[in-house]
């Protein structure tokens, strides 16, 4: 039986991309930023297909606030037909690697999320956020009420039976070590039902597609290594892309599925363009330590970082939690940052799925704009997703 969703804050799909692969129906997507929805059209609109898109909303990016405003009649006649609703407002307000900044305008997303329940109803949800969302923010001495209590408390007014945990994706197969806030509410059914069968799934999961429990950096992207060779990018001028190397793991074979063998260049694995001096502080860095440490000027082991801030990567270990900003970290064996490509393996996109837009920004356009790096950094991991809407059935 297949079951429909909506998915809010959709970003670039990830989401929707393993809920479709889990097989469900998607009725439409909302994300307001243009880039993040046209890699989410390429690769789930035109290519899968995966949409019922309603006749009353174009086929475009949309603000959550404005849909709420311009179409509550039609949300409204949603009541009672929609299955699920999945998403997770932007979490740079609350993440613990960054400034946790209580008055972030972001943060009043939630109550968008929270209102568009309100108004849909639909039978079960599930919201992810970074796990700083469990953590209240400081205010002097004190500490306020986390968002997530807050969060629970109100869905339990709109009839929802709710149960949260945080989850490390890192167990679920995806070479990162990634913490998140993981929160189900269920008008019927107990919530915990969901987390029960997403750890008892999980080892039958993975090997069913060759995968151990846990994936190394160099296991996940050591095929991507720019020693198999460069040509010039495709879609930048001026630019070198790296080219297949032998598939060396099943989680890299995983990752290739569908991709003919006479494809050359992964989509999106441009190397950026790294001075001299740059490749000589990146090589002192990998030499700092064995294990992926973050190293900063404070540390007082390299000479030349000015950055806040950069974690070499190791190939024994899987990476950190990944940052929409490309030199927050360097690869495991060349002195370099990761590509788009390297990135979204980490994150566990195959490598069919193609990221639109320009790669990278900066500055004040980091609030504003959502590119290729951005787009894979936000987004919940697909092969995690995927075991999230098998679990998510087994609630039903």
């Amino acid at each position: 039986m297949q079951h429909d969703y909506i998915d809010i804050f959709a970003g670039c799909g990830g989401l929707s991309f393993g809920l479709h692969n889990a097989g469900w129906k998607g009725l439409f997507a909302v994300e307001k930023n243009v880039d993040a929805f046209s890699t989410l059209q390429k690769n789930l609109l035109e290519m899968k297909n995966s949409f019922s898109w309603p006749k009353w909303l174009t086929m475009l990016n949309h603000d959550i606030n404005d849909l709420l405003k311009c179409h509550k009649k039609e949300l409204s006649a949603l009541q009672g037909s929609v299955t699920l609703v999945v998403g997770g407002p932007p979490c740079q307000g609350f993440s613990m690697a960054g400034k946790r900044n209580s008055s972030d305008t972001r943060n009043k997303l939630v109550s968008s999320y929270l209102k568009f329940i309100q108004v849909v109803k639909p039978e079960i949800l599930f919201f992810e956020n970074v796990h700083g969302f469990s953590v209240g923010f400081s205010s002097g001495e004190k500490r306020e009420i986390p968002y997530s209590e807050k969060i629970v408390k109100t869905l339990g007014r709109m009839g929802y039976r709710v149960h949260w945990e945080l989850i490390d994706v890192s167990a679920y197969g995806i070479p990162q070590r990634r913490k998140r806030f993981i929160l189900v509410g269920s008008q019927k059914t107990d919530p915990n039902i969901f987390f029960e069968a997403l750890a008892r799934n999980r080892l039958g999961f993975l090997q069913a597609r060759g995968l151990d429990a846990s994936t190394t950096v160099e296991q996940a992207i050591g095929d991507l290594r720019k020693m198999h060779g460069e040509i010039d990018c495709p879609d930048s001028k001026n630019y070198k892309a790296g080219i297949y190397g032998k598939a060396n793991s099943a989680y890299q074979k995983l990752m290739r599925k569908n991709i003919p063998d006479i494809e050359l260049v992964p989509n999106s694995h441009r190397y950026a363009r790294h001075r001299a001096d740059t490749e000589i502080l990146f090589k002192a860095i990998m030499q700092v330590s064995d294990e992926p440490k973050r190293i900063s000027p404070s540390h007082n082991v390299v000479e030349g970082l000015k950055k806040r801030g950069v974690t070499p990567l190791k190939p024994d270990y899987p990476c950190n939690t990944l940052t929409s900003i490309p030199d927050d970290y360097i690869h495991y064996s060349e002195p370099r940052v990761l590509t788009v490509r390297e990135m979204a393996r980490i994150q566990g996109f195959p490598d069919v799925f193609e990221f639109e837009g320009k790669y990278t920004t900066g500055g004040k356009l980091r609030k504003v704009d959502v590119p290729r790096y951005t787009q894979v950094a936000n987004a919940i991991p697909p092969l995690f997703s995927e075991q999230v809407g098998l679990a998510l059935k087994e609630l039903l």
